[in-house]
């Protein structure tokens, strides 16, 4: 019996062996072939995601990228990221390799809990999504569009602050931020603006919107599960919206201009084909995420700072209230007005190099290449960060210092300082962030002065900056 029982143990130990030498093999057999760039690949499955993630847990994701330039003495390095094979392409030329490239040697990637948070988009994939998408935005993002937005902004941020600000000794900032860029989108895509109506999208967005960037477990509990239920709940109601628009729209009660809700209505492919209702919900949901997380993260950091920095503070409130003196009561802003805020936009942008709303982002190699003298092998996922630039001493001396006037002139060197992407891959969203994020200045420095009440408040990389806390700030109403 003894026997046996060893018998069996030795099987199983050496069923074990076998199955993690060959986990191990199939794990490297990704990083073999001539002139790969150097550096470490980490666990099987996990890779270096660990140290990856968790130098944004910190609040300091750039260590990740730093500290492998400085081991592998190169600005391209191998890795294993999030169980995939990967490069990161670091610094200037990196930056403007990949966003030339975009749909030639790269295409966008997303991980797989995407398409699973999306099923619609399996129909093809979230890569060709991606392509329609950015061409169905200029038309709702062109010029004469943006100036008749303004106008909107400055009316649903009066009535932000009215409601949530006003009258109240502390904030808790970040979830405001969060509260204004998504009842702004709500407006602007898809013409809802009572708060009642925004409100029951609100929660199940954060719900989705935290749960999109996660390991994918189908689970009960996990925030995957969660993300997937809240996104199904959304998908329903914007369903509901959709056909609602449909009628109203043949009744002429709304016009195809409206928004792009009404936009994507009208809009065919190359074979005149009219996108389905689930299509368009699962596109206005992404332009919510996309249109939401960045510009809260923003505008969360454009207050810590501005709360920091009393002789910034005092720079921009001199601007926007010689803004605000030059209208009379009740107007709005315009177009022309947003043009005259170049210190405040000068701000926001020293903002977004040291806390850059989209740390980065992922490519995929849609064939074998070379770059830097390195061969990067179709399939391999490429990603890029903005911190590789923005915390360069070479791309901004004193990288650590908050200088606005970096921004003045001619700027900085291009695909250096890359918040919205760069290049031909520049983020078509761009203008309008600009916008909101003036838009909100101009609201908050004409009525408050603030103070941070958790000074070393930590700050959170997950994957957006935020403070641990929400950012609390107590109010100082300027006095009429």
């Amino acid at each position: 019996m003894e026997v046996f029982f060893l018998s069996l143990l030795l099987i199983f130990v050496l069923s074990v062996s076998v199955g993690l030498h060959l986990l191990f093999y199939k794990h490297r057999s990704h990083f073999t072939g001539p002139n790969l760039p150097p550096g470490k690949i980490g666990w099987p499955m996990i890779g270096e995601s660990l140290e990856f993630l968790s130098t944004g847990w910190k609040g300091h994701p750039e260590k990740f990228i730093f500290d492998r330039i400085y081991r592998n003495s190169s600005e391209v390095f191998k890795t294993c990221l999030l169980g995939e094979p990967a490069a990161v392409f670091a610094g200037a030329a990196g930056n403007k390799f990949l966003f030339s490239n975009e749909n030639n040697l790269v295409q966008a990637w997303w991980p797989r809990s995407v398409d699973k948070i999306f099923p619609s988009s399996n129909q093809t994939s979230s890569k060709e999504e991606a392509k329609k998408m950015r061409k169905l935005l200029p038309q709702f993002l062109k010029p004469e569009a943006l100036h008749r937005y303004i106008s909107i902004m400055d009316h649903i941020a009066q009535k932000h602050f009215a409601d949530s600000w006003d009258n109240r000794n502390e904030v808790l900032v970040f979830p405001l931020a969060k509260r204004f860029t998504f009842w702004l989108a709500c407006r602007l895509f898809m013409s809802i603006e009572e708060p009642d109506h925004v409100a029951k999208f609100e929660k199940p967005f954060h719900v989705l919107a935290s749960g999109l960037i996660t390991v994918p477990i189908d689970l009960p509990g996990t925030p995957f599960r969660r993300a997937i239920t809240a996104s199904n709940f959304i998908r329903e109601e914007l369903s509901c919206i959709i056909k609602k628009r449909k009628i109203d729209l043949a009744e002429r009660k709304a016009s195809q201009n409206q928004d792009i809700l009404s936009h994507m209505l009208f809009a065919t492919d190359e074979d005149g084909r009219h996108m389905n209702e689930m299509d368009i919900a699962d596109k206005i949901l992404g332009l919510l995420i996309g249109g939401h997380d960045t510009a809260s993260a923003a505008i969360t950091f454009l207050v810590k700072y501005l709360a920091e920095l009393p002789h910034i503070y005092q720079k921009v409130y001199e601007e926007q209230m010689e803004i605000a003196n030059s209208k009379a009561s009740g107007d709005l802003l315009n177009w022309d007005d947003v043009q005259k805020m170049r210190y405040s936009w000068n701000v926001a942008c020293e903002v977004m190099r040291l806390a850059p709303p989209l740390q980065g982002a992922f490519r995929e190699a849609m064939t074998d290449f070379v770059f830097n003298g390195f061969s990067i092998p179709k399939g391999w996922k490429l990603y890029w960060s903005a911190n590789s630039t923005h915390k360069n001493a070479e791309c901004f001396p004193e990288p650590e210092k908050f200088d606005p006037t970096r921004f003045e002139g001619a700027g900085p060197a291009p695909y250096t300082f890359v918040p919205f992407g760069g290049g031909p891959r520049m983020c078509p969203g761009k203008e309008y962030a600009r916008l909101e994020i003036l838009v909100f200045m101009h609201n908050v420095v004409k009525r408050f002065k603030w103070d941070k009440l958790l000074p070393d408040e930590k700050i959170i990389v997950d994957p957006i900056p935020m403070p641990a806390k929400g950012l609390p700030v107590r109010l100082h109403p300027h006095k009429p």
